[in-house]
């Protein structure tokens, strides 16, 4: 029978750390809590409803205690119950400290973003100043560099110009040296075609002179010995 009564005994005693362990967790939680108020209220209710079924297993313990029928384990059970029960006491202390520290901190949270938001309407003045300034800087530098391109384009259009005229002399003198080139080769074929008459003309003289020289002789020859 008391081996049977142990058994929730255990159990309840599990659950009871249990509980005890998700407060301190969600203690924890509410600590660390950053807000807003929303967010803790709802940190709040599930903790008290941890602490409602935390009290409930105690309640369960020592009631168990009180029916156990050796006094040495009714003594044991009451006194685990009393450590329960400060512990309980404990961590709603820790609870009350922590709602504290974190409703502290999310005031002091709210302060701070209050007076980011009027150094930021500052900033944001101040920062439309400045893109207004640089605004006014940018819109004077693409001026510039339009005027910069319009004269890169003129400079290119007359580059343009310089090297069609160009582009034109080379042409016309190309037609030119084309020409001249016609009247060199015609030119050598004179120059050919008169090496070639001098070269006949210097042999048919060479051969007019050889038969003259052998006419003179055959003269001579028969005047000045007509026995031979």
């Amino acid at each position: 029978m008391a081996a049977a009564a142990s058994v929730p005994v255990r159990v309840c005693h599990q659950e009871i750390v249990k509980f005890d362990l998700e407060i301190k967790a969600a203690v924890q939680d509410i600590r660390d809590c950053p807000g807003p108020l929303g967010a803790l209220t709802e940190l709040n209710a599930a903790v008290k409803e941890k602490f409602r079924h935390l009290r409930g297993r105690i309640q369960e313990l020592e009631q168990m205690a009180k029916e156990q029928d050796k006094e040495s384990e009714k003594q044991a059970l009451l006194q685990e119950v009393e450590s329960h029960k400060k512990q309980m006491l404990s961590n709603q202390a820790a609870w009350r400290k922590a709602n504290l520290a974190c409703k502290i901190a999310i005031d002091n949270s709210e302060k701070d973003q209050l007076l980011q938001g009027r150094d930021s309407l500052r900033q944001r003045k101040t920062t439309k100043e400045s893109l207004a300034e640089s605004a006014s800087n940018i819109t004077e530098s693409l001026m510039g560099i339009s005027r910069m391109m319009s004269q890169q384009v003129q400079q290119s259009e007359e580059t343009v110009q310089t090297l069609a005229n160009s582009s034109r002399t080379i042409l016309e003198a190309n037609e030119e040296f084309k020409s001249m080139s016609g009247t060199i080769q015609l030119g050598r074929k004179l120059i050919t075609k008169y090496n070639r008459r001098e070269l006949t003309d210097k042999l048919l003289i060479f051969l007019a002179l050889a038969l003259f020289l052998a006419t003179v002789l055959y003269i001579l020859k028969k005047r000045l010995f007509p026995f031979l």
